[in-house]
């Protein structure tokens, strides 16, 4: 049998050679015509006019609705009431706002200005004074203290209403009120003026610190923490501290209607708490905020329970402007005397660098 030779697969035959044709050119596109700049710069300014009108219109809505509910500072259409006046914290002589020390702390510059705005307003028949202060300042406190005297000279009833503690010169602004209410464990009292010094020099000698001292005088350096105080700085000091304390007990026995020897009797720093202080004369009721707002409404003439308006309260134009006293500043509370009751020597002690502690003289001095 004869063999057959393998069959082999099939294959096409191969097409003729074709050069690669080239690819056609790319068409001609025209570049995007670009908007004019001017009518993008007029877009914009469109677009923020429109928002500042939303805005002023929103701005003017907000003084229509606090023109017809109250005045633009709040207090204009209230109607008859009592004007209430907060004096919480430490007492300095500038503007509100807290302590590094810790705490709140009322500045006279505005406590007066609210006393002076109800001065000015006809509405405002009474002043209420809420007192929570350990006292501060001597300067603050008497410009709080002749405030007051205005407004009653100018006709307004005042009346204080003490809640924790009213000491030192924290009692020296309530002084001059018509009526003093306390709560029967209100500390008050502590008639008097306190100037401190501390002496550092064992530390820094512990430390290798040396401190020279160049001066123009030689009691230019009274009251320095470098060292002990000297005997006529110390000479000069109590005689500062002696008369700030005649000022106190003055103020104290005009605004109590007291002689300055009866002051004399009860100003050796003590403190009272409310009955106390009434037994003593210091105060009249014992009572809180209600019975003190009852009494200022009745003394003024408010038939029922009187509307009472904060002063202190931030109000739309005072937020507008930031000259609201209730903006939390920080305040600077070193230098000046001091009317520095028990709570305030326990939580700003040391405030100013001197060194003796007030002398109560004797009533026949005076």
């Amino acid at each position: 049998m004869t063999e057959q030779p393998p069959t082999q697969p099939y294959q096409p035959p191969t097409p003729p050679y074709q050069p690669p044709t080239a690819a056609p050119p790319p068409s001609y596109q025209p570049p995007p015509q670009r908007r004019s700049s001017v009518w993008q710069w007029g877009c914009g300014l469109g677009l923020a006019g429109c928002l500042l009108a939303v805005l002023l219109g929103i701005f003017l809505v907000l003084v229509a609705v606090m023109t017809t509910l109250g005045g633009m500072d709040g207090f204009e259409a209230a109607g008859e009431h009592v004007a209430l006046i907060r004096i919480e914290g430490i007492i300095v002589a500038g503007q509100s706002g807290f302590s590094f020390l810790g705490g709140a702390a009322s500045g006279s510059d505005d406590i007066v200005e609210q006393i002076e705005s109800a001065i000015e307003d006809e509405d405002a028949k009474a002043i209420l004074l809420r007192i929570n202060s350990p006292g501060g300042s001597a300067a603050g406190s008497q410009e709080i203290y002749s405030a007051i005297n205005r407004a009653r000279n100018a006709g307004k009833v005042v009346v204080a209403s003490m809640a924790d503690v009213a000491a030192s010169g924290g009692y020296y602004v309530a002084a001059p009120a018509d009526v003093i209410f306390a709560n029967p464990a209100t500390t008050t009292g502590s008639i008097g003026a306190v100037a401190l010094h501390d002496d550092m020099s064992g530390l820094l000698d512990k430390l290798g610190v040396e401190t020279e001292i160049i001066k123009s005088g030689e009691l230019k350096d009274m009251g320095h923490p470098m060292g002990p105080l000297a005997p006529e700085a110390r000479e000069v000091i109590t005689t500062v501290i002696e008369e700030v304390f005649d000022q106190f007990v003055t103020a104290v026995a005009e605004g109590r209607g007291m002689a300055k020897g009866d002051v004399l009797l009860r100003a050796d720093g003590r403190i009272y708490i409310g009955q106390q202080a009434v037994d003593n004369g210091l105060v009249d009721h014992l009572g809180g905020l209600h019975e003190a707002l009852m009494e200022a409404g009745s003394r003024a003439g408010i038939t029922g329970k009187p509307e009472m308006i904060d002063y202190g309260a931030p109000s739309f134009l005072r937020w507008l402007t930031g000259s609201s006293s209730a903006q939390q500043r920080p305040v600077t509370v070193t230098g000046g005397l001091l009317y520095d009751g028990l709570a305030a020597r326990l939580a700003y002690g040391g405030l100013w660098p001197a060194g003796v502690e007030s002398r109560t003289p004797d009533p026949g001095e005076m």
